[in-house]
């Protein structure tokens, strides 16, 4: 069994303060996907890491303090990719993927629309882009696993106000849409593959205690191909793990 972590820390180096490597020691993931880095490599205390047995592939933005992608492993990957070869998105570090014998893992930061317009208008740019993009990959890597932030919510079961949030960007009808469309193109949701519980949420905000009353959204996903459906043991959600605004969402595969 392969177990697979995802992760946005929101700042690498205020996860390592707040104990994250003590935490993937004990958890022993065999491969992590880390988003929203906030540092070059030069900033990223990469022995910590390395010390764990992971060997360490890092994507950051080439904005300091900004963005930027990870993955971890135990295992050596056959070769990895870094970035999609879509200048914007390179520029701000967000896509990078390791193949290895069976199947292929992605760590992906899309664009939160949430500062405004400009960038919501860029969101929706990227996740047509994205949608090209990953059909090419697929066409060589069918066996795929898409791990990351997608800043969006894809169903009102995975927000706590679906309501009063319809009009927010994360939740809006074009954006849920666009999810809607990229899992039909050969993707299961592996988290509702397993739980189809309520109350399920990977971010928080910091304002108004909202982590604590669990005022949540799940915009944090392990896609899976359908080629590797049935490879899928368990999938998880640890709302109890505190290194960042985001939890870790988990995978287990054959």
């Amino acid at each position: 069994m392969t177990g697979i972590i995802s992760y946005n820390v929101n700042g690498i180096r205020s996860a390592v303060s707040k104990g994250i490597t003590q935490w993937l020691k004990e958890k022993d993931p065999q491969i992590v996907c880390f988003q929203e880095l906030k540092a070059h490599k030069e900033q990223i205390p990469v022995s910590l890491f390395e010390d764990l047995g992971y060997h360490c592939y890092w994507f950051p933005a080439v904005k300091k303090g900004y963005s930027g992608v990870a993955i971890l492993s135990k295992t050596k990957p056959k070769h990895v990719e870094y970035g999609s070869g879509i200048d914007q998105s390179d520029y701000e570090g967000r896509v990078i993927r390791a193949d290895f014998q069976h199947y292929s893992v992605m760590s992906v930061y899309v664009p939160s629309g949430s500062s405004g317009d400009e960038r919501q208008d860029y969101k929706m740019q990227w996740l047509g882009e994205f949608t090209d993009y990953i059909k090419k990959v697929m066409a060589d890597h069918p066996k795929l696993i898409i791990s990351g932030d997608y800043n969006i919510c894809h169903k009102p079961i995975d927000i706590h106000d679906p309501v009063s949030n319809k009009n927010s960007s994360g939740f809006l009808p074009e954006e849920r849409e666009w999810l809607s469309e990229f899992i039909d193109t050969g993707f299961v949701d592996s988290f509702r593959q397993f739980n189809t519980a309520p109350h399920q949420y990977s971010w928080w905000t910091f304002r108004a205690n909202a982590r604590a009353n669990n005022k949540g959204w799940r915009i944090d996903y392990h896609l899976a191909t359908q080629e590797m459906a049935a490879d899928l043991i368990h999938a998880e959600i640890l709302p109890q793990v505190v290194h960042s605004d985001h939890c870790p969402v988990g995978l287990s595969i054959k």
